[in-house]
């Protein structure tokens, strides 16, 4: 037996690591299981070489939980190692890590330390966080005479046992955790294959964890009721798929596989995603990858941090905002990098000069994939708009290289159902507008229903109007103006005379004396409901008095009311009351001499505005029943 000890200077090392560490201390698990893995691959690797020419046989990593014993084992049947291995790779080499580690920690906040056992070797020490005592047994893949089986044992402190082994042992290496009392809780068996199936879900070697009973049926045999008979049979628990989709080559896979390994990743989602991109790049650096587009509703926020970030098929994180573009985080899936550090803080991983790469690549293959469908097959494409809309808009709102590749597919629907892209739907509209008015003006809708009036105004005028109804369509309408200096007016900002202005106007039948008169009587009708009055002069057939938004000030709000009111008061509900003095009931109206009556018809005329806008509700709707019974008597 050799004792000594670890050649390190901070004596209390191990109370460093476990303090510092203690609020990402289950992680211990993924580092041990994730060791147990390199070394079954690196054996794999020798074997495949011809420079190891035993029998694999199996290679399943075992986790041993014992609760009596309070303790808990990582067994694989890797490539172990000799004692004066263990002297080198444990006592030296990743204890110089641990110490460099403890004098780094002293500069940094708590927050940057937290996730910094990886970045500093730390992977094995990790289990003191647990612990009060490991005991590594081990034995190399090679059959030297120095090869055979060791013990080395540490207890938290800088001193340590090697002890050669007797008897018969397998090839690799058992570490055995005697778990400390203020971690009891890795003694409880569905906290461990909680943490196994977060962290080893998708590791390449397969990983038991206990046993697990399953009812298979008894072929042949039947109850005295003619009922199949089952029997429950016990096997060993596999937690993890070893080749999941991601590291298959696409050519391998059908539809169904893909939408299989959504579920599997998404368990509890009963939704289909509408379609994915299979990511495989090996230059300049390696990245695999599937990510799906799900069906984004109006909740955007509830849609976020569901892509899974791994090294390796090592879990790393789920929480990717600031590590991938904002955008990007609506869409589901994995995406795997061994460029990717697996260990470090999220602040490093945003600043890291090959996460920034792989970061652009990604954008990148999510607009070329888009462009691909919509090239290949707009028809679906044009089905799956509504659905994927306020994912592209997203992103072409935030992420200016995206918005430039996104152009050319990005599309614009218009009330009869049609889809265009910008570029098309700007010939349009030229070739509507160009010859009769002054500006290029780019009507929409926000609620087909509510301004449907408005809407059938346009069309008899032979205009055509975009629907723009999504949660993001406001955001992106500024985005568009500014960026493709366009001009964008809801149909009911105001009359269609005065949104899309032509070079000639309609004359007026009254004149100003005449309006002025009016303007008081109007004043008066609609001072219960804050209406600004104003005259135009529109066609005879149009409405006698309609209601418009004035689109800043209603543009302004509808995005404080998106944003969840944000203390913007300056922007009320602003509505005009527009008379149309050429139709014949204002005339009527001005010159009745009766003056209740005069009232009364402008009062009505109002309120029939005021009802085709949803605007007249509770005693001002009654009123205006009773009114309405009374003129047709």
């Amino acid at each position: 037996m050799k004792k000594g000890q670890i050649n390190v200077k901070t004596e209390n090392i191990f109370p460093i690591i476990k303090k510092f560490l203690y609020s990402e201390h289950e992680i211990f698990l993924r580092e041990l299981v994730s060791n147990a893995v390199d070394a079954t691959q690196k054996l794999k690797t020798l074997s495949r070489l011809g420079e190891f020419n035993g029998e694999l046989g199996d290679l399943t990593i075992r986790i041993i939980l014992d609760e009596e014993k309070k303790t808990l084992t990582i067994k694989d049947r890797g490539i172990g190692m000799s004692g004066e291995e263990v002297g080198k790779y444990i006592n030296q080499i990743a204890f110089s890590g641990a110490e460099e580690f403890v004098e780094k920690f002293k500069e940094k906040s708590q927050s940057e330390v937290e996730n910094m056992i990886g970045h500093f070797g730390l992977g094995f020490y990790s289990s003191f966080m647990v612990s009060d005592k490991a005991i590594i047994q081990t034995k190399s893949y090679r059959d030297g005479e120095n090869d055979g089986p060791v013990q080395w044992e540490c207890d938290g402190s800088p001193n340590y046992t090697l002890k050669d082994l007797k008897g018969e042992y397998e090839r690799g290496t058992s570490i055995i955790l005697h778990i400390s009392d203020d971690s009891k809780e890795f003694l409880d068996e569905h906290r461990i294959l909680g943490l196994l199936k977060k962290y080893c879900k998708f590791l390449p070697v397969p990983i038991q964890f206990g046993a697990e009973k399953t009812r298979v049926k008894k072929e042949g045999e039947k109850d005295k009721d003619g009922n199949d008979v089952y029997e429950e049979i016990e096997s060993p628990r596999i937690i993890n798929n070893t080749t999941p989709a991601w590291v298959r080559k696409p050519s391998e896979l059908t539809e169904e596989d893909y939408m299989a390994f959504y579920h599997e990743l998404y368990p509890m989602s009963w939704e289909e995603p509408l379609f994915h991109i299979h990511l495989n790049v090996d230059y300049p650096f390696n990245l695999t990858g599937i990510l799906y587009f799900p069906k984004i509703s109006d909740r955007l926020g509830v849609q976020k941090d569901k892509i899974q970030l791994y090294s390796n098929q090592v879990f790393v994180t789920d929480s990717l905002e600031g590590i991938v573009p904002d955008f990007l985080t609506l869409l589901h899936g994995v995406l795997d990098s061994p460029d990717i550090p697996l260990n470090v803080s999220r602040s490093y991983l945003q600043s890291d000069s090959e996460v920034k790469k792989i970061n652009g690549h990604i954008t990148k293959k999510v607009s070329d994939k888009l462009n691909e469908i919509f090239k290949n097959n707009r028809e679906d494409f044009e089905k799956k708009w509504d659905d994927i809309k306020a994912f592209i808009e997203y992103g072409m709102i935030s992420d200016e290289k995206f918005y430039d590749r996104s152009k050319i597919f990005a599309l614009m629907k218009n009330i009869e159902g049609k889809y265009f892209t910008l570029e098309e739907y700007q010939g349009k509209v030229k070739d509507i507008q160009s010859d009769k008015d002054k500006n290029i003006v780019y009507l929409y809708t926000t609620n087909e229903k509510e301004q449907h009036a408005f809407i059938e105004t346009a069309k008899e005028r032979g205009y055509d109007v975009l629907v723009m109804d999504g949660i993001l369509d406001q955001h992106f309408l500024n985005h568009l103006e500014m960026k493709e200096q366009l001009h964008f007016k809801r149909v009911d900002a105001d009359v269609i005379e005065k949104l899309i202005q032509k070079e000639e106007n309609i004359p007026s039948k009254l004149d100003d004396k005449e309006k002025e008169k009016l303007k008081p009587i109007f004043e008066k009708a609609a001072e219960e409901s804050h209406l600004t009055v104003m005259f135009e002069s529109l066609n005879e057939k149009d409405m006698p008095t309609l209601i418009t938004r004035p689109e800043f000030m209603r543009r302004m709000k509808d995005m404080q009311e998106m944003s969840g009111g944000g203390g913007f008061g300056m922007f009320p509900d602003s509505m005009n009351l527009v008379i149309n003095v050429n139709h014949p009931l204002i005339s009527a109206i001005l010159n009745e001499k009766d003056e209740e009556k005069q009232n009364r018809l402008a009062k009505q005329t109002v309120d029939l505005s005021l009802l085709s806008q949803g605007l007249l509700k509770g005693e001002a709707l009654t009123t205006f029943i009773k009114r309405s019974v009374d003129l047709i008597d």
